[in-house]
């Protein structure tokens, strides 16, 4: 099943790639051109370095060469992604631009000139003057479409065949939709002469260059959105909080993702970005890293500057199933932040709970509700820190009052919106299942290239509230 997934999957990056090589390098450039040759080599090691940068950290590469690999790697994914889109977009276009162009060719070409005492359009012995249904006769005049962008070599020819005008058919390139084959050029019964090549280039290398502005703007703008997570609030009521609670801050960050791209100084924006809140309790609700903790010491050191009055709260996310999650555990203890491995601390006005990840059930260290609730006055209000929203079900089954998410990065990258809107039952923000709310922040850093775009990171403020106040 693997292997069979892993050829689908080269398969479809495969296609994606010649499809961007024929649409960006072969359909703009001659044989032989130093585009021609530069394209074809970076349409062959940009997927390359993609996959690469991918499962480094699975097969062993050092962490310093795994930083060089991902800086290209992640990106090209993202430059990848929105060349893809507006080509595609453009797909149906092109053959409409080509028509106009055409047209417009057409209109301002030179008519040719008519001998004395001839009807106007009408030389007899010419190839022009063809019999027409009925014994009429229907003629044509041959201009010369020389467009904007055209290289002049093809010749507008008004012939009529069966009723059809031959302009008609040479506003037509092959493989254009709605013609025939009998339209291609060689074909024994085209008369039209030769297509104009300089049409077609234009066309390509205008929607090339569209394509790349698009895809480098869009990346740009990703870039900078991910760099500053902005600071959301919301105050969220719960049913048994007591007055004295009311207004209580939490600061809910998650996702902040260190590791080969993100480091100390992307740690540190985030750090100084929750201390600005001035929360009462911080919670990292997972997926603080993507490497282990000999990689990311000293990015990770910021972490021990977190302030609040009621201290940090730490809950495994998947990702660190994946580097090893025990050693983070006891590392972010030495940074003064406390892990809640399915276990509960009671506050003075609420408990707060926490469970491992659903990505721990592959080594049992999987997430224990039950375990976390144990012997809880039902009385109290609860708030449940876990990483994935899915989790939602059971806290509603044990009656949790409050659950604290992040993992869905809002999609991170539109149209991954859509995908992670459709695999979670809360993209973003604040919902109610039952008699449980769930709050899900988009996080503070970015999985792969750190690129948001219709998913900007943030840092939450969850104000509680208290039916009492």
């Amino acid at each position: 099943m693997i292997a069979l997934f892993l050829l689908v999957v080269i398969a479809l990056f495969g296609s994606v790639h010649w499809y961007l090589w024929r649409r960006l390098v072969r359909d703009v450039s001659a044989p032989g051109t130093t585009w021609r040759r530069v394209g074809t080599v970076l349409a062959v090691v940009m997927p390359i370095l993609m996959i690469t940068a991918q499962v480094a950290g699975n097969i062993g590469v050092p962490f310093g060469v795994e930083r060089v690999l991902a800086w290209p790697g992640y990106y090209w994914f993202v430059i990848m992604l929105y060349l893809l889109l507006p080509l595609l977009a453009a797909e149906p276009v092109r053959p409409l631009a080509r028509r106009v162009l055409a047209r417009r060719a057409a209109r301002t070409a030179t008519p040719a000139a008519v001998g004395p005492g001839e009807p106007d359009g009408l030389r007899p012995g010419t190839p022009e003057t063809v019999a027409g249904g009925g014994g009429d006769g229907l003629v044509g005049t041959a201009s010369a479409e020389t467009g904007a962008g055209e290289s002049g070599t093809g010749q507008g020819d008004t012939t009529h065949r069966g009723g059809r005008t031959a302009t008609a058919l040479a506003e037509h390139e092959p493989g254009d939709a709605g013609v025939t084959d009998t339209d291609a050029p060689g074909n024994p019964t085209d008369t039209t002469g030769p297509r104009d090549p300089g049409r077609r280039l234009f066309v390509a290398r205008t929607v090339a260059l569209g394509a790349a502005a698009i895809a480098a703007g869009t990346t740009t703008y990703g870039t900078l959105a991910a760099r500053h997570p902005v600071i959301k609030e919301v105050t969220v009521p719960l049913r048994g909080l007591p007055r004295s609670a009311h207004g209580y801050r939490i600061a809910v960050v998650s996702d902040i993702h260190l590791g080969p791209i993100l480091g100390g100084s992307h740690c540190r924006r985030v750090v100084e970005a929750v201390n600005s809140t001035q929360p009462d309790l911080v919670t990292i609700v997972g997926d603080l890293v993507d490497a282990g903790v000999e990689d990311l010491r000293s990015a990770a050191a910021p972490l021990a500057d977190l302030r609040s009055r009621d201290g940090s709260w730490y809950v495994t996310g998947n990702h660190e199933y994946y580097v090893g999650a025990e050693q983070w555990i006891d590392h972010v203890r030495e940074l003064g932040i406390t892990p809640l491995e399915n276990a509960r601390e009671e506050l003075p006005w609420f408990d707060l709970a926490g469970v491992n990840d659903l990505a721990g059930e592959d080594s049992g260290q999987g997430p224990d509700l039950e375990a976390a609730l144990a012997d809880r006055d039902p009385r109290r209000t609860s708030v449940l820190m876990a990483h994935q929203p899915v989790f939602v079900h059971e806290a509603v089954e044990h009656n949790v009052d409050l659950q604290l998410s992040g993992h869905t990065h809002g999609g991170q990258m539109w149209p991954g919106t859509h995908l992670a809107d459709l695999a979670n039952p809360t993209l973003a923000g604040l919902e109610r299942y039952g008699d449980t709310q769930l709050y899900v922040t988009r996080g503070a850093g970015s999985w792969g290239p750190p690129v948001r775009v219709g998913a900007e990171p943030d840092i939450t403020v969850v104000r509680l509230a208290s039916p009492e106040a």
